[in-house]
């Protein structure tokens, strides 16, 4: 599949978690009801954008008292510019390590213009949902959805 389609494949899976992921911070009340967090992220990545984009980095996964590494690469829409982002985040619904594999969906808005601050839920087709905290620099403007393949290195 070419990317611009996986791209807009990516979008229309993202819709139904817009409102989620636009509405601000996650609140205490939305926190509770993504269950007990099971495990943590640390990730750096980049993004170049003119129209569509593409995004790479990569990541540790600690989970079950141990650390794996992970790769970051996929896609947006409706973003131009530049940003490097640095983000933590709290693993939910993540009962196998083979469940983390995968593409994570997230509808986000990102205004960079020197460093700013931002939050979304990403949620995979395996049930796995990340809430992560950015960091991010650069000059970019986003408003879409965007699909991030996250794959552990063996």
């Amino acid at each position: 599949m070419h990317m611009a389609s996986r791209i807009v494949a990516v979008a229309a899976l993202a819709v139904p978690f817009l409102t989620t992921s636009l509405s601000g911070p996650v609140t205490a009340r939305a926190a509770d009801e993504l269950g007990t967090p099971v495990g943590r992220i640390r990730l750096v990545a980049k993004s170049a954008d003119v129209g569509i984009g593409w995004t790479w980095g990569t990541g540790t996964l600690t989970y079950g008292h141990h650390t794996y590494h992970f790769t970051i690469k996929g896609g947006s829409i409706a973003a131009v510019g530049y940003s490097k982002v640095e983000g933590t985040g709290t693993v939910y619904n993540l009962k196998h390590l083979h469940d983390f594999d995968g593409t994570y969906v997230a509808g986000n808005g990102e205004a960079t213009l020197g460093s700013g601050v931002g939050g979304s839920l990403l949620h995979n087709g395996n049930g796995v949902t990340i809430k992560i905290d950015t960091i991010s620099q650069g000059a970019r403007l986003a408003g879409a959805a965007q699909g991030l393949e996250l794959t552990l290195t063996r």
